[in-house]
């Protein structure tokens, strides 16, 4: 009989509450810098940690259990930092409240989950609605805005103890939970572990991921109402990198500013944002910027020339879900990057390599749909009868993506499956044609959709959104689309509009301009 060999190592759970001590232990002296409605509140790792055990031990004394679910609605804040590692590192559930979501969906997400406690900003007191079975609201002190009942924040802070312990818990137990903005039917619960959460960090601060040090100034503009920010807060505190935080102030003009003022050297944020830095005349001061990621949607190739055209700052293009915790992607250039200047930023535009630990497939049976599976991978939703639905058989998640793989292994999405256009039985990419629309100087965005077609069955329309001034017209389109796309894929029906609509997320809704274009 044949008998293995046991490992010698040590183990013990991978936990949020190691982020917290690490930052504490470490880099307990690095800054956290927090902007309000009025002001700049200035923190460091040592005071957010010892706050974060004071919240946790009046939530523990406030009746709150491990496996709890205690939600925030708020801002990216200092105070919303502190809860990020109070509540799982206490045993409870982290829940995040997407605060642009419709009310209808907002109950639902609280009754489903079934929070006991918010803890809400004042900033958004009056926007936040009343829940029902919801024991205990915290108001937080982030500006203006009052709420009838609410605790006070600070109170719990002045009550709590500085030296509670943070208890032993399983790692595979939830630490925090978001629910995605689907387009379709309702919200769907997505539930990290700590292992997740803990292996997300570690794959983040990979030097060809987004490779966060020490010495970097970071600052999530990504919401951290929205899929934990993308793992930055987690991958800063580990690294005991400076984290500069917004706040409710997130117009592009403001956030420069914020770069400028605090020497920011890593961002990251939807393409819209950086769209709208550069639209800002005279151009802001981006010199501190070492590197940029963006995600939530498809970064064109115009978008990344004309950051380094304008400010020498190279933007990352990085893809992921809420179920994929969510980074599951990177753009870097290979180390033997094509000699030809064009080709690397078409590389750049690819969503990448997949990080490591994560496995990938493209199911050429349902289109060509890239399919993932891996520690830091949702293998169901909360507490959801249609999850099924959005998983194989065999335990790979289904991301609703069609994708190709380019040489080297670099993951390049063609669509999402609901927004190809199929014309004639052949496929039109709307992701690739608007790429090459926004590559005109003269367009800001471009939404590309399908529209019924007699002879065609559908036919792409482009929903153009022109520069200040600017008279382009369908056919001057057209005539600069024609040596870049298939000619079956000029689009016949062009629409000028004021802005493309947004998502609660930051990404394109396409279902609004189909509703106003194509009458579905």
């Amino acid at each position: 009989m044949h008998v293995t060999t046991p490992g010698l190592m040590m183990d013990g759970p991978l936990l949020v509450r190691g982020i917290a001590e690490r930052a504490e232990q470490l880099f307990g002296h690095r800054e956290i810098v927090s902007r309000t409605h009025d002001g700049v509140e200035r923190s460091t790792y040592a005071e957010v940690v010892e706050r974060a055990r004071r919240v946790a031990s009046s939530l523990q004394r406030l009746g709150v259990r491990p496996g709890d679910r205690v939600a925030t609605f708020g801002w990216n804040s200092v105070r919303h930092l502190e809860l990020y590692l109070a509540i799982p590192a206490m045993g409870a559930v982290l829940h995040t409240l997407n605060i642009r979501l419709f009310e209808e969906d907002l109950h639902y997400i609280v009754g489903h989950a079934e929070d006991r406690v918010i803890f809400l900003d004042a900033s958004l007191a009056e926007a936040m609605p009343r829940f029902e079975g919801v024991e205990h609201e915290v108001l937080m002190p982030d500006g203006p805005g009052a709420r009838d009942g609410a605790l006070d924040y600070e109170q719990l802070v002045a009550d709590g103890d500085a030296g509670f312990a943070f208890p032993d818990v399983d790692e595979r137990q939830a630490a925090a939970m978001c629910y995605t903005s689907g387009t379709t039917g309702r919200p769907k619960g997505v539930v990290y572990s700590h292992r997740s959460t803990v292996l997300h960090t570690l794959i983040a601060n990979q030097a060809d991921s987004i490779g966060l040090r020490e010495v970097d100034t970071v600052m999530p503009v990504v919401p951290m109402f929205h899929a934990n920010a993308w793992g930055l807060p987690y991958a800063a505190a580990m690294a005991g990198s400076r984290q500069v935080l917004p706040g409710p102030r997130m117009a592009p003009a403001d956030l420069a500013a914020l770069i400028a003022a605090e020497r920011v050297t890593f961002s990251g944020a939807v393409p819209t944002i950086w769209q709208g830095m550069l639209q800002l005349d005279p151009p802001p001061d981006l010199s501190s910027l070492d590197r940029v990621i963006c995600g939530g949607s498809a970064v064109p190739e115009a978008l990344i020339r004309a950051f380094d055209a304008r400010f020498g700052v190279p933007l990352i293009q990085a893809w992921g879900m809420t179920e994929t915790s969510p980074m599951a992607s990177v753009s870097h250039l290979p180390a033997d990057p094509p000699a030809d200047e064009d080709a690397r930023y078409r590389l750049r535009a690819t969503q990448g390599r997949i990080v490591p630990l994560v496995d990938f497939r493209i199911d050429e049976e349902s289109g060509g749909e890239l399919q993932v599976r891996g520690p830091t991978i949702a293998s169901t939703y909360y507490e959801d009868e249609s999850a099924a639905e959005k998983f194989t058989d065999d335990g790979w998640l289904r991301t609703g993506d069609v994708a190709e793989v380019d040489e080297g292994g670099y993951i390049r999405l063609v669509d999402r499956t609901k927004d190809l256009v199929k014309s004639g039985g052949e496929w039109i990419s709307s992701v690739e044609l608007e790429n090459a629309i926004m590559a005109h100087p003269d367009v800001l965005e471009a939404a590309v959709v399908a529209v019924p077609d007699e002879r065609w069955s559908e036919r792409p329309c482009a929903c153009v959104v022109r520069s200040q001034g600017s008279e382009l017209d369908g056919d001057a389109l057209r005539a600069f689309l024609a040596d870049r796309v298939a000619k079956w894929w000029l689009p016949e029906r062009v629409e000028f509009i004021d802005e493309v609509p947004k998502t609660s997320v930051g990404k394109f809704d396409k279902k609004v301009l189909r509703r106003r274009f194509a009458g579905a």
